[in-house]
């Protein structure tokens, strides 16, 4: 059945919503583009990893990318994007790096906080684990920075965790390209939870953005 859904058009026709043009964007820009999307998003979060490297994974398994390349571009962008807060962390120091960040869109220095909570009662074995954990994931490169970590520790943890993370979303995505019905409703319940997640996420920022200004006056 997939095989003749799939001779009927493009690998990325049967996905629609913000889904499809993720899909066909990653189509487009290629292998290095899911590089480059796994490297903003470890630093500033405007397309969740978990919508893109399952598409990735999709789109490998259809011929429209190299499964292994996907693999490495995805955890070598994970990781620039890493180093990038780790430097920050170690140049300007936590709580600099933490007044300056959260005035980016969609993040809030609450979020560093919670991840700097974390790298406290953890150790270096947070950037480990805290590759696999939304929200914590990008945000726990600055303490390590600011501690003082020595760069090969951070490294290992850092590729060990996103090679890990990166490998399991892509490998999703890979299997469910095998059937059609799946990927249908799989973009389905995606677009749903992607805007599900971005009205959540704005609505959040308000709120706290508005408990902060009352606290001011």
């Amino acid at each position: 059945m997939w095989g003749m859904a799939a001779g009927a058009g493009g690998s990325t026709d049967n996905l629609t919503g913000l889904v499809g043009v993720a899909a066909r964007t990653i189509e487009h820009m290629g292998e290095w583009g899911v590089g480059a999307f796994t490297l903003a998003e470890t630093v500033v979060p405007p397309i969740p990893s978990e919508v893109i490297l399952p598409l990735a994974g999709y789109l490998a398994k259809q011929g429209s990318l190299q499964l292994i390349l996907v693999f490495v571009t995805s955890t070598l962008g994970a990781y620039l994007g890493a180093l990038l807060l780790y430097w920050l962390g170690a140049k300007l120091g936590l709580q600099r790096s933490i007044r300056g960040l959260s005035r980016l869109p969609l993040v809030d220095r609450e979020d560093f906080e919670k991840a700097a909570g974390w790298f406290r009662r953890h150790g270096r074995s947070s950037i480990f684990f805290g590759r696999l954990l939304p929200g914590v994931r990008s945000l726990i490169s600055l303490p390590a920075g600011a501690s003082g970590m020595p760069l090969a520790t951070f490294s290992v943890y850092t590729l060990a965790g996103s090679g890990l993370w990166n490998g399991a979303l892509i490998g999703l995505g890979y299997l469910l390209g095998t059937q059609y019905q799946l990927i249908e409703q799989y973009s389905r319940f995606l677009n749903y939870a992607v805007y599900a997640a971005l009205g959540v996420t704005v609505a959040l920022l308000v709120v706290r953005r508005l408990k902060r200004e009352k606290v001011r006056r």
